[in-house]
């Protein structure tokens, strides 16, 4: 990896159909907008139609002739996921950035009853690769980039209790659905290896990045001082939405990526420039991978076709 890369050189993106999830704000925002620029078509994939199509416009707003689109989905809905992939509309996809997430929120359930940060940081995106990945296996040179955390090294997966129905502890759930996004694409880049698959997955962290997911928790339970100090934290020590996409938009589109690799921030997993990042060495475990997968196939219903 070059010490200084940025958004500049990402490759010519024409011709390439992407979908970036999350992406009305944010990271995701960034990532689809700079996909953009670069001349893909991107589709934002998000929950909410009014935040999807205020990003769309404002994509269009900076970048001229953006090719752009919005389509619904509620990765805390395996019908809205189903819904989203039975109406995509594109042969082939080149580009599947599962970038949506929540963070640390008070315990909640998904539509289908599953633990609120597993079910969506973990288990909507297994459920939507796995109904498109027809279309990127139809695509010459596609790729698959989870978007994980450093903080996945707090924890290892509790395969025996996935929705915290023990106990709930918010941080702890949050590390587990993020040590789940590296499990996912450690088994799936082996399974596509074992297939002679050219499909590229592999996974990426923004280090500690100003969005508004830092604040979603304790908004959502009226801690207001609380969200203050978050706020000043996100001023103060994080770097910006820009610098935290771009170990994603390296994962997504630089040359010689490979299947498996972990992109992060260069200083310390923090900030700076992408550069390979360390990971707990349980995220690379075959045995949790496949034992993760099999269960994330039994609970959304869905099966690959690898």
């Amino acid at each position: 990896m070059t010490q200084g890369w940025s958004a500049r050189d990402i490759p010519d993106q024409s011709g390439r159909t992407a979908v970036v999830t999350g992406a009305n704000s944010g990271i995701g925002f960034i990532t689809a907008r700079e996909l953009a620029r670069k001349g893909a078509h991107v589709v934002l994939a998000c929950r909410s139609e009014g935040r999807g199509n205020e990003a769309v416009a404002l994509i269009h707003r900076q970048i001229h002739g953006a090719d752009v689109e919005f389509r619904p989905l509620d990765l805390a809905d395996l019908a809205s996921v189903r819904a989203f992939a039975e109406t995509y509309p594109h042969q082939r996809l080149d580009l599947l950035v599962n970038n949506a997430g929540v963070m640390a929120l008070p315990y909640g359930r998904t539509a289908d009853g599953f633990e609120r940060q597993f079910g969506v940081n973990h288990l909507g995106h297994f459920a939507l690769t796995g109904l498109l990945l027809p279309r990127l296996r139809a695509a010459s040179g596609a790729r698959v980039v989870s978007v994980s955390s450093g903080l996945h090294a707090l924890c290892d997966i509790e395969l025996t209790d996935l929705n915290s129905e023990r106990r709930y502890r918010r941080w702890i759930a949050y590390a587990r659905s993020k040590t789940a996004n590296l499990l996912f694409i450690h088994e799936l880049a082996r399974r596509l290896r074992a297939a002679g698959s050219p499909v590229v997955a592999a996974a990426a962290h923004p280090g500690y990045a100003s969005t508004n997911l830092q604040t979603a928790g304790v908004r959502m339970e009226g801690r207001r001082l609380a969200e203050r100090i978050v706020e000043v934290g996100n001023r103060v020590i994080a770097q910006s939405a820009e610098a935290g996409a771009l170990p994603t938009l390296y994962a997504a589109t630089a040359p010689g990526v490979r299947p498996d690799s972990f992109t992060g921030p260069r200083l310390q997993g923090w900030r700076g420039a992408p550069a390979r990042s360390s990971r707990a060495k349980w995220t690379l475990d075959d045995t949790t991978g496949e034992r993760l997968w099999v269960a994330s196939e039994q609970l959304t219903g869905v099966r690959y076709e690898v």
